[in-house]
């Protein structure tokens, strides 16, 4: 995962900023979704979809820690 949503996650959970961490989730889950819904083709997308995952599980923990 980047440092910069690690930064991003840490800095909502300082501000007990449930909503954004929420928002900020249902965007990751939407844009995975998207690379899910794509037709199969030559582009191998599963590195982004790893890294939505990790991101997703980062932001779950926080949102759980509040």
């Amino acid at each position: 995962m980047s440092e910069a949503m690690k930064l991003i996650v840490e800095g909502y959970l300082s501000l007990k900023d449930r909503t954004a961490l929420e928002d900020i989730r249902a965007h990751r889950q939407r844009l995975r979704k998207q690379l899910d819904d794509r037709p199969k083709g030559y582009i191998n997308v599963s590195h982004a979809t790893e890294i939505f995952d990790e991101e997703l599980s980062i932001i779950e923990a926080a949102i759980n820690r509040l």
